[in-house]
């Protein structure tokens, strides 16, 4: 997917520019062909879905750190934004999507991961004529934050149904309303406009992160309110608590003034138009989510006479109101979802009357004569496409999700919705079931095939066995023995949610361990021993600790520890025993094993490499990383004994001697994440891949001689975003087979296309 960058004129577009740096550099780009490691979709929140209201079949999920994507006929999805690069990684963060009504082909993504200083770029607005397969890139004077908090309100973005050359995008910081007459390419701020957004989630915060202004939350055009020059009347929400939130103007922006007679106690969070009933809806919480909201009603406000009725199912619930769907073919038919219902479950409430009465999506009760809480749902639950999440959940009461802000239902089909949730996407084809007489179940199915969000933390690739071993934020990992197929998530314990590191037996290669992130989990880390089949708890891992990274000896009888919460210090544990302090290193060091000889363990930090001999008792550094500051990365020779390599800030070392000599490997002026797989020949030099630094460019590489020649794998189409955050791990088996975590698009494998 090319992009083209307007940021001033005569700059080349980003996808000739990279070109230009590859031939200069002599690095020889490989094609490769690349695809994801399926775990059946999903694996992160989904903040909104949006249906184009012109077309049929057309419609878009917007996640807060895996990009975009595009719904097929199928119900599966296809990414939009895979070509960003280590330049464009905050392309990744979607705070906004608009698709035209007027020419359907265009689609547009307000873009940009941060507001605060963990992203140092100014946003842009991503503009595509053909429905996401290109894109043009136009800067803004401004950050977006798809990754901030209030992620899930909106559409901040839209697009004027009666001129689609017009477009409104609201910001947060406190930079207020934008306009664009010209199809999104360039803005101007609403100076007139007459609130930038009070509200913080927590102005306490130094990081900046829940300390920064949500600002304006909604725009939603007035169809009905059409002129020759485009709509007049437009409604715009803000994220403001005890004062006006809801601002209207009646003359296409000339003037704004306050929507009159609104209820200012919570802030809109959605604001979705029924054209046929001349009426806008309006979900309305304490907080601005994805994750709090303690309070809110649901209101909905008749246009023609400018009145206000509170159409809230249950007042006083204990939670707020996220998702808001109209039904376009069955006018006063709507939907909304709580923000947040934790237990048992989040509802899901319909209604077939504007509002005057609702249903639920279960009830909930305790009959007797054991009085036990009891779901009697009216749904059929189906995760056959991911059935990772029946284990994910089990012990868990919540079906329906929760974090639900995208609620949708397709305008030109009113059976066929869709909602997005912070595990999935859910939905189905046969919503009008809800409304027969006697009511009939309806089908809640996981529909999120080709939507692989996972945030990846650790990976390791064994000599034999499953394929892959993943460590994945938020709901834990995976066991990957087919990489096309829907993969199992770990067992005994199921920790519902984190895990940070993830490591295999070289010489023993089915015992593997993995680590839990969750703090009051329970035993923080697990064993198996035959490839991940099955696994238990490993006692001697204390409950007051958690997270970090492991590693297991060769013949899987000891278990390295670091940077775990709750523990000092480096630890081990040999045969079950208590974790005590390994010798010798510092915190935070970074830890390996050698894969063939059980003694011995690799660690580095700063510009120092340790290595015990001892089993991890003790270390000593045996010399240094020339002039690094920081070590990254220790990836060791699976086929050869005291053969590793070590990433740092200043390149790669590597050493055959147990790490008593290093030598730097040419090239490579900064790298992270390492990975050694089978050599190009039977007994040769294992392939090297590196998310790194060569000459200047940020990228994914690989080198079949220590440096002599390397190859750039990253292509146009495939960019894994952030270099720093890739995660690599390499296949033993299959020559030139790479497996890249990312940062919210789960995992990919590639291969040479000549193989």
């Amino acid at each position: 997917m090319a992009i083209q960058s307007r940021r001033i004129s005569g700059i080349l577009s980003v996808a000739a520019s990279a070109a230009l740096l590859s031939h200069a550099l002599s690095v020889q780009s490989i094609p490769y062909a690349w695809n994801n490691v399926r775990i059946g979709g999903g694996g992160g929140f989904v903040p909104n879905i949006i249906f184009n209201p012109t077309k049929k079949g057309v419609a878009y999920a917007r996640t807060d750190i895996g990009a975009a994507y595009r719904l097929n006929p199928d119900d599966s999805w296809t990414p939009l934004l895979d070509f960003a690069n280590d330049t464009h990684w905050n392309f990744w963060g979607s705070d906004a999507l608009a698709t035209d009504p007027v020419d359907t082909d265009k689609v547009y993504i307000a873009a940009g991961m941060y507001t605060n200083s963990w992203d140092p770029s100014n946003g842009h607005i991503l503009k595509s004529t053909n429905k996401g397969d290109n894109w043009e890139a136009f800067p803004l004077p401004f950050k977006v934050g798809g990754n901030m908090p209030g992620r899930g309100v909106g559409e901040r973005l839209a697009i004027d149904p009666n001129n689609n050359k017009i477009l409104y995008l609201g910001a947060r910081s406190g930079k207020g309303l934008w306009k664009s007459v010209d199809a999104g390419e360039t803005w101007t701020n609403v100076t007139n406009f007459p609130s930038v957004g009070t509200y913080i989630q927590d102005p306490s915060d130094s990081s900046g992160y829940t300390s920064d202004i949500i600002g304006i939350t909604w725009v939603t055009f007035d169809k009905n309110s059409k002129t020759p020059s485009g709509s007049s009347r437009i409604f715009v929400g803000v994220a403001n608590l005890g004062s006006d939130n809801v601002f209207v103007t009646t003359d296409s922006g000339a003037t704004w003034e306050a929507l009159a007679g609104q209820d200012n106690t919570f802030m809109s969070h959605k604001g979705v138009l029924s054209p046929a009933e001349n009426a806008l809806y309006l979900s309305y919480a304490n907080g601005a989510g994805p994750f709090d909201g303690t309070e809110g009603y649901v209101k909905k406000f008749f246009i023609g006479n400018s009145s206000w009725l509170d159409i809230t199912p249950t007042p006083g619930a204990g939670y707020g109101y996220g998702g808001l769907a109209v039904d376009l073919q069955k006018p006063g038919t709507i939907m909304v979802a709580p923000l947040n219902e934790w237990w048992p479950d989040s509802d899901i409430m319909r209604s077939t009357d504007g509002g005057a009465t609702w249903s639920s999506i279960f009830n909930w009760g305790y009959p007797p004569p054991n009085y036990v809480g009891t779901r009697t749902p009216f749904y059929n639950y189906d995760v056959s496409r991911a059935p990772w999440i029946s284990t994910f959940a089990t012990g868990d009461t919540k079906q329906i999700g929760w974090m639900i802000e995208g609620l949708s239902i397709d305008p030109h089909d009113s059976d066929h919705w869709l909602y997005g949730t912070g595990l999935t996407v859910y939905g189905g084809h046969d919503l009008t079931n809800w409304d027969a007489n006697p009511r009939k179940n309806i089908t809640v199915a996981s529909l999120a095939t080709g939507l692989e969000e996972t945030a990846v933390l650790d990976l390791t690739a064994p000599i034999s066995g499953p394929l892959l071993i993943s460590a994945v934020g938020d709901v834990g990992g995976f066991v990957h023995s087919d990489l096309t197929k829907p993969s199992p998530t770990f067992t005994n314990p199921i920790w519902a949610g984190t895990v940070t590191g993830v490591d295999h037996a070289g010489a023993s290669p089915g015992f593997i361990v993995r680590v839990s992130g969750i703090s009051g989990g329970g035993i923080p880390m697990a064993t198996s021993s035959d490839g991940g089949q099955t696994w238990a708890p490993y006692s001697a891992a204390p409950t007051t600790a958690n997270g970090g990274k492991v590693a297991i000896s060769a013949n899987g009888d000891t278990i390295l520890w670091t940077q775990a919460n709750g523990l000092s210090g480096v630890q081990v544990s040999a045969n079950g025993a208590p974790f005590a302090a390994a010798s010798g290193l510092p915190s935070g060091a970074i830890i390996a094993s050698d894969k063939l000889n059980n003694s011995v363990f690799y660690s580095a930090s700063g510009s120092k490499l340790f290595v015990s001999t001892n089993g991890g008792v003790s270390f000593t550094q045996t010399t240094t990383l020339g002039n690094a500051n920081s070590a990254n990365a220790i990836a060791v020779n699976p086929f050869t004994a005291g053969a590793l390599f070590i990433s740092t800030n200043v390149g790669i070392f590597h050493s055959t001697d147990f790490g008593k000599t290093l030598t730097q490997i040419s090239g490579v002026s900064n790298a992270w994440s390492i990975a050694l797989g089978a050599p190009k020949t039977s007994g040769g030099t294992p392939a090297l891949f590196v998310a790194g630094t060569i000459k200047g460019v940020k990228s994914l590489y690989k080198t079949d001689d220590l440096g002599t020649t390397w190859n750039k794998l990253a292509d146009a189409k495939h960019g894994f975003a952030s270099t720093a955050n890739m995660v690599l791990a390499a296949d033993k088996r299959t020559y030139g087979q790479v497996f890249v975590g990312t940062n919210g698009r789960g995992i990919f494998y590639g291969v040479p296309r000549s193989s």
